[in-house]
């Protein structure tokens, strides 16, 4: 804590806290299906090349886009990482751009993004999968993993036109 006075002002109590942790806790999943558990600081991801991972065991690893297959945000550093539905069974409840990402292998995974479609201009695609019960918040997929992506349709609210006004009717008895 910190006091601070104003003059001709009563003294005040200033909490500083310490900034909350920009780094979050992911697998980063390789073209060869290995996979490196470590934090990322998602902020700057796919804007830079190569990326900077916070080991697990302490080390910092740079890793390069074209080397990286797809980088999972995690609750937990579990095994089961990967989503078990890949699709959506029914249309997404989210708003955004519902999108199937064929990757190079020819697996394919289906994700919503925000509709906004500057983001899709980045490095990547940052989508969030269909399994929201998983271990996996959303994945980030760099454009180099990617040999087709396909709009399956957008979900959300749709800004309408505004209605034309309608003629009045006639009285029936002019005065």
């Amino acid at each position: 804590m910190q006091i601070g006075i104003f003059p001709n002002r009563k003294a005040y109590l200033l909490k500083l806290r310490a900034p909350a942790s920009t780094h979050k806790k992911v697998i980063v999943q390789l073209h060869d299906r290995k996979s490196v558990r470590g934090y990322l600081n998602p902020s700057r991801l796919g804007q830079i090349d190569p990326i900077d991972l916070l080991t697990t065991d302490g080390e910092h690893q740079e890793l390069s886009l074209a080397k990286i297959r797809s980088i999972y945000f995690v609750r937990d550093f579990e095994d089961d990482f990967e989503p078990e539905r890949r699709a959506f069974l029914s249309r997404p409840k989210l708003d955004g751009l519902w999108l199937r990402l064929r990757f190079l292998d020819g697996q394919s995974l289906e994700g919503v993004v925000p509709n906004d479609v500057l983001a899709l201009l980045d490095n990547g695609i940052q989508i969030t999968p269909p399994d929201l019960n998983s271990t996996t918040d959303r994945i980030f997929v760099p454009r180099t993993a990617l040999s087709e992506v396909t709009v399956l349709g957008v979900v959300g609210i749709a800004r309408r036109k505004p209605a034309i006004p309608a003629v009045p009717q006639p009285t029936l008895f002019n005065e």
